[in-house]
């Protein structure tokens, strides 16, 4: 048998399955062999009970499996703005308009999402929970999954306090999802609110004062 040759192919599946997995087309298996908590919801795939161990952002996080292991996940079916060194996309979010006021706008609820996010979750033990309707991982090698606190959804409460958008893909709360999206949209619930908050700014304003000019002073008639 030729050793070499078995090892060399032996080494290519290897590089050809790592880039797969990293591509999201093949799932990568998680740390825990079999899942660690009950399911919930409609959502059939395995759970975990997990720490939140560090808030990437307002949609990204790190977690530690009860066996120590470690992981990243991308919450699934959201999307929050970006945050420096990262650019913004105005497209991506319906109504905010694609200029300076609008990346400042999204700067600042992206910045406010990963606030959030570090209040709700950071330290915090909570319910991991993938989906067999969606991919197992993203594009970067991150999990795809739902976070659960307190038997709470954390990916749609996102969407519902304007946190974030729905990210298009295919998962099994894609539906629910859109209408809290539309709900939040509708009433201008967080980074929604752009065009309502310039209104009511504009709406209190007080008036402004004219400034005089060298024909505004009275003329005083002279007496003969």
């Amino acid at each position: 048998m030729d050793y070499r040759r078995v090892a060399l192919g032996v080494t290519a599946v290897i590089v050809v399955a790592a880039l797969a997995g990293c591509s999201g087309a093949v799932p990568l298996p998680t740390p825990d062999s079999e899942s660690t908590a009950e399911p919930v919801g409609a959502a059939a795939g395995p759970s975990w009970n997990v720490t939140v161990t560090y808030v990437v952002d307002g949609d990204t996080v790190d977690v530690q499996y009860e066996n120590g292991s470690t992981e990243t996940v991308r919450l699934l079916g959201v999307d929050t703005p970006e945050t420096p060194p990262n650019s913004i996309s105005p497209g991506e979010f319906e109504g905010i308009p694609d200029s300076d006021a609008g990346r400042k706008h999204l700067t600042s609820w992206g910045e406010q999402a990963t606030t959030f996010a570090e209040r709700e979750l950071a330290g915090e033990n909570v319910q991991l929970v993938v989906d067999d309707r969606a991919d197992r991982r993203g594009g970067y090698g991150r999990l795809l999954a739902y976070i659960y606190v307190d038997g709470e959804n954390f990916n749609q409460r996102l969407l519902a306090e304007g946190y974030a958008r729905l990210y298009e893909s295919p998962f099994t709360y894609r539906e629910e999802f859109a209408e809290t999206e539309a709900t939040a949209q509708r009433n201008g619930v967080g980074l929604w609110g752009f065009e309502d908050a310039t209104a009511t700014a504009a709406a209190v304003r007080p008036p402004a004062t004219p400034l005089p000019t060298a024909y505004s002073s009275p003329i005083i008639e002279r007496r003969a």
